[in-house]
């Protein structure tokens, strides 16, 4: 059914019936967190040595058989994340599978055995504990062909032909080449820049790899992917097939009882785009490789049981927190409009085979349901064609993609971040209120482990910076756009 996409700004339904419970509910959950805090003694301690494993299986898979590399570069690299990684790159308590594509961290002597594998079109997929190397043939894949053409053979951006162009006179060779050792040349070693990318104008004018890198390793966007996530949605209410203002559209657990009012039902696709649903939260409070998402991203549950089963503690839109099922329920909503038989092929048909995204993987859970807020595989190149896209304005080879008016709601303030800096948009991070020294129109796609796309429009910059940082992360998006800036007149 058409709908209107709700671009005016339509005020919250009233929710003051509930206000009172709301508020109770949050000094009840508030006390709570206080009290886990103070416990002394870890009754999630199975669950966390299931989701590390998990996270080891993921990253060790997509590490072999999505971005092929050694098991060298992946232990020393993307385990590094981990606090006590399971083996070593001469072997250890876990499988790798290369016929099958798949690997499996544990043994039975030393349960739980974690175990993911390559789909096709897909990355790997983590499945459940009870599952094995025989399932894998049941999990989902995605069969279509590849885009047509070569990308060695079709000029930038939409292939790699004379992607690299010669530096323009205006700007400052050598402050540019400072900016770039500045990224690499980090003051601890736990801060890993793999690439950055400098496109001007629409040209790739700075194109720098670490060793064992080039342009067609594809590593994990971690949350960045909310950016392609929020596209991807924006596409739809630009058709009139999803709208800001209306409820979700799904029924939530648990039920309340037949004829009651469920408050949850007016959560809108506005509120969770701007992380504002007001529903308890999981992914904080050192819970987030305990419970919540972490059990969908490395554990085999279903992303969407878990989305749908919060309660609320706050008016939705009121309060700004940050959590990874937010992304989701507007992912659910989104295949909820499509339909199981287009969801799969949606992301390429509407976007990626459009600006060249040939190298980038969405994956899903078990059930075939796209986690995307974190798990996407992909290149340098291809998250600087989709900065591009943003930069045009949302127009590629003179088709709009995605409008202006979503472009606007993306670089709009959330209005809970009003009184802390006014630092997120929708499913983009902004340019907080205490920066006087970058441009304020710039925004970025920001994910763990240093994954940033940095959309500066007064400038006429994309800058993609991917990283493996772990431990002390704290690689500063907007620290890269002032060094890189002082290359610009």
């Amino acid at each position: 059914m058409k709908r209107s996409n709700g671009f005016s700004h339509r005020a919250t339904h009233s929710l003051r019936p509930v206000l009172g419970l709301l508020v109770a509910l949050a000094l009840t959950w508030s006390g709570s967190s206080q009290a886990q805090q103070e416990e002394t003694y870890d009754y999630w301690q199975f669950n966390r040595t299931m989701i590390r494993r998990g996270q080891q299986a993921i990253f060790m898979c997509n590490g072999l058989f999505t971005s092929h590399r050694t098991l060298e570069q992946i232990f020393a690299q993307e385990l590094a994340y981990l606090p006590e990684p399971v083996g070593t790159p001469s072997g250890g308590d876990y499988t790798v599978d290369r016929e099958r594509r798949a690997v499996a961290i544990g043994t039975a002597g030393n349960p739980p055995i974690m175990r993911a594998a390559f789909r096709d079109g897909l990355g790997c997929v983590i499945l459940a504990p009870d599952q094995t190397f025989d399932d894998i043939d049941d999990l989902p894949i995605l069969t279509m062909p590849p885009v047509a053409g070569n990308p060695a053979t079709i000029p930038w951006p939409d292939g790699d032909l004379d992607a690299q162009a010669p530096l323009p006179a205006s700007v400052d060779a050598a402050r540019l080449q400072a900016a770039s050792d500045w990224a690499f040349d980090r003051p601890t070693p736990e801060q890993v820049t793999l690439s950055l990318l400098v496109v001007h104008d629409g040209k790739l004018i700075h194109e720098r790899y670490a060793p064992g890198v080039d342009m067609m390793t594809r590593t994990r966007t971690w949350s960045a992917t909310k950016s392609i996530a929020g596209t991807l949605i924006g596409m739809l209410v630009d058709q009139g097939r999803l709208a800001l203002d209306e409820p979700l559209g799904f029924d939530w657990y648990p039920a309340v009882s037949s004829g009651q009012h469920d408050p949850r039902s007016e959560i809108t696709l506005r509120h969770v785009l701007n992380m504002s649903s007001g529903l308890y939260p999981l992914d904080n409070d050192g819970l987030e490789y305990a419970t919540g998402s972490g059990l969908a991203y490395w554990a085999g549950s279903s992303s969407i049981h878990g989305l749908r089963d919060r309660g609320l503690i706050r008016e939705p839109g009121t309060y700004w927190d940050y959590e990874n099922y937010d992304t989701l329920r507007a992912v659910y909503a989104m295949k909820l409009e499509l339909g199981k038989g287009a969801y799969l092929e949606f992301p390429r048909r509407a976007l990626l085979d459009r600006i060249g995204m040939r190298n980038t993987l969405l994956s899903v859970d078990r059930f075939g349901d796209f986690i995307l807020s974190s798990q996407v595989y992909t290149n340098a190149r291809d998250l600087a064609r989709f900065g591009l896209l943003y930069l045009n304005g949302g127009v590629w080879n003179g088709e709009r993609l995605i409008s202006e008016d979503w472009i606007e709601f993306i670089r709009t303030p959330a209005p809970a971040t009003a009184d802390r800096g006014n630092f997120y948009g929708a499913q983009w991070w902004l340019v907080p209120d205490d920066r006087t020294d970058v441009p304020h129109d710039a925004y970025s796609a920001s994910g763990n482990r240093g994954q940033y796309v940095i959309v500066a429009p007064s400038h006429d910059l994309v800058i993609v910076r991917r990283g493996l940082d772990w431990g002390r992360q704290g690689f500063n998006r907007w620290d890269l756009l002032r060094e890189v800036l002082k290359a610009f007149p």
